[in-house]
């Protein structure tokens, strides 16, 4: 059980039916290994990695080649401890249920580097703003367990902006306010079902929705708008006393190191820390700062990164937002998708992510505004996941897990869709030249096994025919086309034929396309390659 997991109220607004549009079949319930192929810790860190397993409950685990300093539970699949050494090992995974058994190799990587693919989760913004609570975040971690997320890979349950209270405590860190009364035992709880707790701050003396953030212009790390009561009980700035925006500023001293080492003493996985403009003297003190508490903490930028700082970025932070706040709106997917994202291509690399915000499916509503289903239309949602998938983006969750669709859960179910997003090459798709128009894009992906996946876009507001040429992507001889949305192989196409397919307004493809590129020795003219 999730220490202090009361039931909150459920709000009685029904979901949308959008039954007919489920493309995603359903998991056979023999038992079926998903999530990411690669996993990187570093050595003598907290190693923590639940096993993804699909399929009937109870399944027994069996893993082989652990680094020593590691073992896995039998019954839970949670993969736990410290690694000793550096190296890499390949592991052997078993897993295995009355109806049939599945086994699949894990490369575990100790060494420098961690987040060896896009972090996926959730994040509490989007859904409850500043007025996250420690149970909120408890019922996010047991939603994600109970409806399956976890059996896909999805792991981080981020607290964003509205935890914060004073600063005390052993290193003079910034402590909880009353609506979290013991981050420790969260994260506890969290970790003995395999998640992992993320939390925010900014590096400003106050954050965005005015709580005090890990700088002070006073050296004790005292704040005088906390002094003089300009707060609510949650040592929030009350805006009928004070403008908050007044306080976004850089302090003269930094506690990015008291705030670390409370965070890793806390057990915390991931920060996401939040400010504009972005620049190098931040993000270097709270990336050392991290570092130097040897724990494994996911280090995500926030907000609107631009492309100067990304030798930078790519040195010291996991992931980085290249874009503003999103909303669910189909102009602000492709904005962020297929303009600013899209420019990061050559800093994406595992370990270093472009990260093109939270997702905005199922109930959202975060942004002072009332809760509410997502205003992206079905085929909107479908471009939504393919284009974070084939862009390697960060995959957080921002809607209210308690209200959690058969719909949206297939949208976030689909491990061969996840899999484009989690290959361990860690390439972002690129557009491609040949084909593509202002209103029809090609998004081309390279894949560590040679496979290549396409998505096709139509930012048409009408139905449009669209494809591609094998030839054009650098392919030849037959190739077969998988769906991956509806996970079935739909035909093949020889280099030189051209596949197409009518899409829906706003809506997208999602293929494999294997062999994909091969090491085979051509032979003859090369205009006759077939």
């Amino acid at each position: 059980m999730f220490v202090m997991a009361q039931q909150l109220p459920q709000e009685s607004a029904k979901a949308p039916d959008y039954s007919s549009y489920i493309l995603t079949p359903s998991a056979p319930a023999t038992p079926r290994i998903n999530g990411p192929h690669i996993f990187g810790a570093r050595p003598k860190a907290d190693f923590l990695f639940r096993i993804p397993v699909s399929g009937q409950r109870p399944i027994q685990f069996s893993v082989k080649g652990l680094p020593r300093g590691l073992k896995c539970d039998a019954n839970t699949g949670i993969i736990s401890g410290k690694a000793r050494r550096k190296g890499s090992y390949k592991v052997q995974i078993t897993v295995s249920n009355d109806l049939g058994s599945d086994t699949r190799e894990l490369r575990i990587e100790i060494g420098d580097r961690i987040a060896l693919t896009p972090p996926m989760g959730w994040n509490s913004w989007n859904c409850h703003g500043n007025s996250v609570t420690q149970e909120h975040i408890i019922q996010a971690a047991r939603t994600m367990e109970e409806k399956g997320l976890t059996n896909y890979g999805w792991t981080y349950v981020n607290i964003d902006d509205g935890w914060q209270g004073v600063r005390g405590g052993k290193y003079n860190a910034i402590q909880p306010n009353k609506k979290f009364p013991d981050m420790k035992a969260l994260a506890d709880s969290l970790h003995s079902h395999g998640l992992k707790l993320g939390i925010y701050s900014v590096p400003w003396t106050a954050s965005y929705a005015g709580h005090i953030g890990s700088s002070c212009d006073s050296p004790d790390g005292s704040y005088w708008w906390v002094k003089e009561g300009l707060v609510d009980e949650f040592m929030k700035v009350d805006a009928s006393k004070y403008d908050k925006g007044e306080l976004h500023s850089f302090g003269k001293y930094s506690f990015a190191g008291a705030d670390a080492r409370q965070w890793a003493d806390w057990g915390v996985d991931y920060l996401k820390y939040d400010w504009f403009l972005n620049d190098i003297w931040c993000l270097e003190d709270m990336q050392k700062a991290l570092y130097t508490t040897g724990r494994d903490i996911v280090y995500s930028i926030s907000n609107a990164s631009r492309i100067a700082l990304g030798p930078w970025l790519k040195n010291m932070a996991n992931c980085w937002r290249s874009a503003g706040d999103i909303t669910d709106s189909w102009a602000s997917i492709t904005s962020i998708a297929f303009d600013r994202e899209a420019s990061w291509a050559g800093f994406c690399t595992p370990s270093h992510w472009p990260d093109a915000d939270m997702m905005v499916l199922g109930k959202v509503g975060g942004w002072n505004l009332e809760p509410h289903w997502t205003k992206l239309t079905p085929w909107e949602q479908y471009s939504h996941v393919t284009a974070w998938a084939i862009l390697a983006s960060p995959l957080l969750l921002g809607c209210d897990m308690s209200a959690l669709d058969d719909f949206t859960l297939s949208l976030l179910c689909n491990n061969e869709v996840l899999d484009i997003n989690q290959d361990p090459l860690g390439a972002m798709g690129v557009k491609n030249a040949f084909g593509s128009d202002k209103e029809r894009l090609i998004y081309v992906k390279p894949l560590e096994d040679g496979t290549l996946a396409i998505a096709l876009f139509n930012l048409k507001n009408e139905e449009s025919k669209t494809g591609f040429c094998p030839r054009d992507l650098g392919l030849y001889g037959t190739q077969t086309v998988r769906d991956l949305w509806r996970q079935q192989d739909v035909g093949q196409v020889r280099d030189k034929e051209r596949w197409e397919v009518k899409l829906p307004a706003h809506g997208c493809a999602l293929y494999r396309i294997s062999p994909g590129a091969t090491e085979d020795r051509l032979e003859g003219k090369w205009w006759e390659i077939k």
